[in-house]
């Protein structure tokens, strides 16, 4: 088969220019709007996110991106009310501005922590320079005394931002639009230091960025390599998004907790420094006072990609969520959905999974991103019911893989995108897992009890499970040969063929192939292409 892919790729490639001259074509096609037009930063600010370094209460951060002839950002706030004139007394804030040199542009990123803010009260603000302003927006700040509120929260989005995933996250807000902030399991690009991609995730979001704070952790394709093969956290990172800093040394913005009302939020970085992570892990679950804990992080404890496990992860931190009795862990990197109860193993073995063939090849091509941790099962089951932890797994962008079908999770999903919306009131948690169109796929209560770890209530969904049917393995031979094709040449993991990592020699047809002139083929591309050669070939 590795043979056949090139000339078979070869075949489609030079017969499609053939095809292009059929018929009488008196019109030019429009010329594709450049990435460097298209995310130049101007005087204007863009990429404006709220996110918190500090108190949620009396406490509010923003960033912003503009050209670098904007050398001092300013940003004014005010209290918001019903009337117009609600900017007369405006406290103005100088930025602390930083330059970014990206494979796009250069640009100036500018950040402020709005602070003495008075709890439970609504604020107008704007960012500029004092002569180009945007728009004012409005936001929250947290209520002193705890009240029921809700948030989001997104697996990763990583590739077709614009395209395929802002749907996802304007639907989200559809469903919850007083949600308190969005949470990102990492992943949120698919190429570190692509400024286009950071520029599709900022614009899928867009004015709900500047309203709804942010609370994100990097996934490994946050990681840029280095010359050297070292990776490290991606350039735009600390820029684009302001966290809190108290973290092990070496991982401020990246790993960190915050307290919203009652519950305490821990973000974490399983791409480096996993051990450091453990003991400060330990430390704030130790000191924690708040009657909730949710912990998020990229790399699962369980992982739900087929012939994927992060052994080494789940040795270090799962013993600190058993002690502690965390309640719930949310995470991404595995492009599926699954979801634990109560009974989880310690280790995992060949035993726990569900066999199964699927029509889809393993479309693997982001693991080269991946920490070293070995992707094969390891140990013997060992099932402990008695710390009351739940783990999931999710996925919000397009890109899809098999999952491994463990049977002790309680809800699996493949080829589905998903937002999960999470309640809390009280001593009473609920979890809704969505699709891309509001279908209510997974749900269930928490509920605390005293000296007891927590009732867990299962809640009945909307949808059936969504997995891909077995196959025979002749049936598997009628895969789809643009799937093959990507799988064998996709080098940056998207999932889709752009026109560089086409051979250069069979580029002439990659116009005419783009059928969708996005700059990219897909499979259904790739699988009409070769239909169409066969029929001009005359077989």
């Amino acid at each position: 088969m590795r043979r056949l892919l090139p000339s078979l790729f070869s075949f489609v490639l030079l017969v499609a220019p053939l095809q292009a001259h059929d018929g009488d074509h008196t019109h030019s096609p429009v010329a594709a709007v450049k990435p460097a037009a298209l995310y130049q930063p101007t005087a204007m600010p863009d990429r404006i996110v709220l996110t918190w370094t500090g108190d949620p209460t009396s406490t509010q951060a923003v960033t912003w991106r503009t050209s670098t002839e904007v050398e001092v950002g300013l940003a004014e706030i005010a209290v918001a009310d019903g009337g117009p004139n609600f900017g007369e007394n405006a406290k103005k804030f100088t930025a602390k501005s930083q330059a970014l040199k990206t494979d796009l542009n250069t640009a100036h990123f500018h950040s402020v922590n709005f602070t003495e803010l008075d709890p439970g009260t609504r604020y107008a603000y704007r960012v500029g320079d004092g002569t180009n302003w945007s728009e004012w927006f409005q936001f929250s700040t947290a209520a002193a005394e705890h009240e029921p509120f809700s948030f989001i929260y997104f697996g990763d989005a990583q590739n077709d931002l614009r395209s395929r995933w802002s749907r996802v996250i304007r639907e989200a807000y559809r469903d919850a639009p007083k949600a308190a902030f969005l949470l990102h399991a990492g992943d949120l690009v698919n190429r570190a230091e692509a400024d286009r991609e950071w520029g599709e995730w900022c614009g899928a979001g867009a004015w709900l960025n500047a309203m709804m704070p942010s609370v994100a952790i990097p996934g490994n394709h946050e990681q840029a390599r280095e010359e050297s093969g070292a990776r490290r956290l991606s350039h735009h990172w600390r820029p684009q998004f302001a966290f809190p800093e108290n973290g092990p040394k070496g991982l401020e913005e990246s790993c960190y907790t915050l307290v919203y009302h009652n519950l305490r939020i821990i973000g974490m970085n399983t791409n480096t420094m996993l051990e450091e992570q453990a003991v400060w892990l330990d430390e704030v679950l130790s000191e924690n006072e708040s009657q909730w804990v949710v912990c998020t992080f990229h790399h699962p404890i369980y992982s739900t990609g087929k012939s994927r496990d992060n052994a080494e992860i789940r040795a270090l931190w799962k013993p600190i969520f058993d002690k502690h009795k965390v309640d719930l862990v949310l995470q991404g990197h595995d492009h599926t959905y699954g979801r634990t109860g109560f009974d989880v193993p310690d280790e995992l073995d060949s035993e726990d999974k569900v066999p199964s063939k699927t029509a889809s090849p393993k479309l693997d091509a982001d693991s080269a991103g991946d920490r070293d941790i070995e992707n094969v099962p390891t140990g013997v089951q060992v099932v402990d019911e008695e710390h009351g932890t739940i783990y999931v797994v999710s996925v919000s962008g397009p890109k899809m893989y098999d999952n491994s079908r463990y049977k002790f999770m309680k809800r699996l999903a493949e080829d589905t995108q998903l937002y999960q919306i999470i309640h809390i009131d009280d001593d009473v948690l609920r979890f809704e897992a969505r699709t891309a169109v509001g279908e209510l796929y997974d749900a269930f209560e928490l509920k605390k009890q005293a000296g007891s770890i927590n009732k867990l209530v299962e809640l009945e969904p909307e949808v059936k499970e969504v997995l891909r049917p077995a196959v025979t393995d002749k049936e598997l031979t009628k895969t789809s040969v643009g799937k093959l094709i990507i799988a064998s040449a996709d080098k940056n993991g998207d999932g889709f063929l752009t026109e560089e990592e086409v051979p250069e020699e069979n580029r002439g047809g990659f116009p005419e192939a783009d059928k969708n002139r996005d700059g990219k083929l897909s499979a259904e591309e790739i699988d009409a292409a070769i239909e169409a050669a066969k029929a001009a070939a005359g077989q």
